[in-house]
């Protein structure tokens, strides 16, 4: 994005709100793509679109519409949204205030999970054995939470923890490019773990299974472009969960990307993503619904680096 090649144009500057205005008073933009620039770039995106801004300057979000983000972003909005699907969840409450999550974990015991919303990469959440902790994670999220909403989840440590990375278009089309597992279960952040793709512990009825619930998921959010599932998989049963979507592409689709040899962030940027399920033998004949899977010819492991 910051190669000279690839944009006419490149800005050096804090990614801020107050920065993007500028940039769009001096380019006068038609339109943006939030989905491609990280959390960052979708929070910046939501605050413009949610205080009239870009409605104001007649700019239209490309992607994923505003709605289909705040259903992805949002953690009470985005449970109910699996509960009207019969997608599992977790045990879980959404809270505002530090004393809301200690009477929460108090009714389901600890130890919970503290997953603040509009974070890049879990920033802010973690897991707390104590209620000492909890109060400390929670303050903490809340701060840094661009909403103040923080999800307090009973924690199950310990399962799988495996990503799926789809691509869906305006018109429910839609390609799983890759599937990837952690090394590590649940209860370790993926930014710490080791990540393979594509997952080698699963068996065909496990890929299947959570292949269709990825599938489910990102067509009752109406996402446009990719995005990032993220399940937990009891390894002594078929029993599984969702974690939470990203709508957008993420760290895990550049190692999706290069196992699959798919140019995944340049068909979501130019919008291709129905040029690649026409060109596709193998969709479903159900109208409007593609389900296919690419084929994964490297194996591509991510490890962390470890500074010394």
């Amino acid at each position: 994005m910051t190669d000279k090649h690839m944009a006419d144009k490149i800005y050096i500057e804090p990614l801020t709100v107050t920065t993007v205005k500028k940039i769009i008073e001096k380019e006068k933009p038609d339109s943006i793509l939030p989905n491609l620039g990280g959390q960052t770039g979708l929070n910046i995106a939501m605050e413009l679109a949610e205080e009239g801004y870009l409605k104001e300057k007649n700019i239209k979000l490309l992607g994923t519409s505003k709605e289909g983000i705040k259903n992805a972003e949002d953690r009470q909005a985005f449970k109910d949204m699996m509960e009207s699907i019969n997608e599992p969840c977790i045990a879980s409450k959404v809270v505002n205030t530090v004393n809301d999550a200690v009477n929460f974990a108090r009714e389901i015991g600890l130890p919970v999970i503290v997953r603040p919303a509009y974070t890049l990469g879990g920033t802010g959440g973690g897991i707390a054995y104590t209620e000492e902790q909890l109060k400390e994670i929670t303050s903490n999220g809340l701060h840094l939470s661009r909403v103040c909403q923080v999800l307090i989840e009973k924690c199950i440590s310990g399962w799988k923890e495996i990503e799926y990375e789809v691509i869906r278009d305006k018109n429910g089309n839609c390609i799983t490019v890759c599937n990837m597992e952690n090394i590590n279960p649940v209860g370790v952040h993926t930014g710490d773990s080791i990540v393979v793709a594509p997952s080698q512990t699963l068996a065909d009825k496990e890929y299947q299974m959570l292949r269709t619930s990825s599938i489910k998921i990102i067509s009752a959010l109406k996402i446009e472009g990719g995005c990032n599932v993220q399940f937990a998989l009891n390894p002594n049963s078929f029993e599984y969960a969702v974690i939470e979507v990203n709508p957008r592409v993420s760290r895990s689709s550049a190692l999706a990307s290069k196992a699959t040899r798919i140019p995944y962030c340049k068909s979501c940027n130019k919008n291709c993503n129905r040029l690649y399920t026409r060109r596709n033998k193998k969709c479903s004949n159900r109208k409007n619904l593609c389900m296919f899977r690419t084929s994964t010819r490297l194996c591509c492991r991510k490890s962390t680096k470890m500074a010394i």
